[in-house]
């Protein structure tokens, strides 16, 4: 009865994705390369092929060859509400859902809405309007993507807050970088094309830096160049059976270095369309009655950021770390075990463990890679 069972729960899962909406991202290297530009024109198209298209949420940014191409759209008007005295607009989710149109576009999908709000992320109404069946169409820049997070803020020195997992750009149908060069970006900044004129110095002396810009085309660039290889290898039948990667991401509880742990691997994972675990192996002095309340925040923290990654979170009790994540490897067929610099409190345990030399004869054995993340 379970081959059944299990025969009719893979085809209604079949049906269920047919029904669900397609999502069109356009990405780019930063503000101002023309991503909503770009989503308004395709909007006129479609409209003159007599698609049922609506402008969920745009941002022009007082632009005006952007918001001239608002002409003549059919817009669903945006949910005011009030926050901390002020009128506020949003995403309008439930006039959409009722509308129903074929294609919405929706601009910045890394926006965070205003507290109330049924979401706390963009990213996430965009979740629910896709699987009420209606296509979407968004926008979002490079430095938005959470696995990229430590690597533009070396670039820019910027951390930006607002960021989509990167399992919505891997749930995306179609991803399109929008490029310019980075003269090109730099005389749109000084024509006063993307930020009002008592911006533009202050703008090009920090973010807009000319290789600031470069090293973030080429981030934008490597992250279409990964979809589309992730795109093809998901749908083109290989006709030999390859051996299939899994990463393991092995962590303590120092928060930094966790993060750039997960972040990395994600990463991996993401470039070789891969599944992922992170493991936790819980030593007797990081017991719950020993251990910090802070670290164990910083835990649930990095939990909650590898889930939203992909991963799938492996919490253990044991005193041996390298034993823990040898039996991991058997169990779950693991191909790449990643872990941080020799630093980190994990590498540390292991060390002073008789069982490490065991641990990478092991892995060897098993052609399992180890890689040490910086």
């Amino acid at each position: 009865m379970e081959e059944p069972r299990k025969s009719a729960e893979d085809f209604l899962h079949l049906i269920n994705q047919s029904k669900r909406g397609k999502l069109k991202i356009y990405i780019g290297m930063s503000a101002g390369v023309g991503k909503t530009y770009r989503m308004l024109q395709e909007a006129h198209v479609l409209l003159q092929n007599g698609i049922d298209v609506k402008i969920g949420y745009i941002e022009t940014h007082n632009r005006k060859e952007t918001h001239s191409l608002l002409d003549g759209l059919p817009v669903i008007p945006r949910r005011k509400l009030f926050y901390k005295g002020k009128e506020l607009e949003e995403l309008n989710v439930s006039a959409i859902l009722v509308l129903r149109p074929e294609i919405v576009i929706i601009d910045e999908l890394a926006h965070t809405n205003i507290e109330g709000s049924k979401n706390k992320k963009r990213w996430q109404d965009v979740m629910d309007i896709l699987e009420a069946g209606i296509n979407v169409i968004s926008a979002v820049n490079i430095q938005h993507i959470e696995s990229l997070n430590d690597e533009v803020k070396s670039v820019t020195g910027i951390e930006v807050a607002e960021r989509i997992p990167d399992t919505v750009l891997a749930a995306a149908d179609e991803v399109v970088n929008i490029d310019l060069t980075a003269e090109e970006l730099i005389n749109r900044l000084k024509e006063g094309k993307i930020y009002d004129s008592s911006k533009i110095q202050s703008a090009l002396g920090n973010f807009f830096k000319s290789e600031n810009i470069l090293q973030l085309r080429e981030l934008a660039l490597k992250e279409v160049a990964s979809q589309v290889t992730r795109k093809v290898e998901a749908e083109i039948t290989i006709g030999k059976s390859l051996r299939k990667e899994k990463f393991l991401a092995c962590i303590s509880s120092n928060e930094k270095t966790a993060k750039n742990v997960i972040r990395k691997t994600a990463r991996l994972a993401n470039y070789y369309n891969s599944q992922w675990f992170l493991l936790y192996v819980q030593v007797p002095k990081e017991s719950s009655d020993r251990i910090t309340l802070s670290k164990q925040r910083h835990l649930i923290n990095n939990f909650k950021l590898a889930t939203e990654l992909g991963a799938e979170i492996i919490r253990i009790e044991n005193k041996n770390v390298a034993l823990s994540i040898m039996e991991q490897c058997d169990e779950r067929n693991i191909t790449t075990v990643c872990i941080g610099k020799p630093h980190l409190d994990i590498w540390r345990i292991i060390w002073a463990t008789d069982t490490f030399n065991s641990l990478l004869k092991r892995l060897s054995k098993q052609n399992v890679d180890l890689v040490i993340l910086s």
